[in-house]
């Protein structure tokens, strides 16, 4: 399977608002996807093969400062190392566009993301209480210096 990773358009806002459905319990709408495309701070990256979406990574950059918003796989494309092509975009992304850091949150019992957080560099550097619902979770705050 070829995969691609581009920048996120309008062509991959439907296949990205379904994949938010299948992974998380509280998805993105379309319309919130499509409003980043107008978003001067925003970096959205997708994974694709021929017409498919099989993920997508979404960071927010303000003064130096990257937030990544979600990173989201199909399920049945996932240990296929699109995750890492995601995230290593975005990082070279950031890095090119001279960002300082870049943080992200995860729930406490995803082990499985952070220990890919970490392959990159990433840190635990703080803990926010009940960030997500459904069910009710605190998260790591994790951070990757790029300087």
């Amino acid at each position: 399977m070829e995969i691609h990773i581009i920048p996120m358009s309008e062509r991959e806002i439907e296949g990205i608002a379904a994949l938010e459905k299948e992974c998380f319990n509280d998805p993105w709408s379309a319309d919130s996807l499509k409003e980043e495309l107008t978003n001067p701070n925003a970096r959205f990256f997708a994974a694709v093969s021929g017409n498919e979406v099989l993920g997508y990574i979404g960071c927010i950059l303000v003064c130096g400062e990257g937030s990544i918003t979600n990173v989201a796989v199909k399920t049945n494309t996932r240990r296929m190392g699109v995750a890492s092509r995601l995230i290593e975009t975005l990082v070279n992304a950031l890095k090119n566009e001279k960002a300082e850091s870049i943080f992200l949150e995860v729930r406490l019992s995803n082990s499985a993301a952070q220990k890919l957080y970490e392959k990159f560099g990433f840190v635990i550097c703080g803990e926010r209480k009940d960030f997500y619902r459904n069910p009710l979770e605190n998260a790591y705050i994790m951070k990757l210096s790029l300087n």
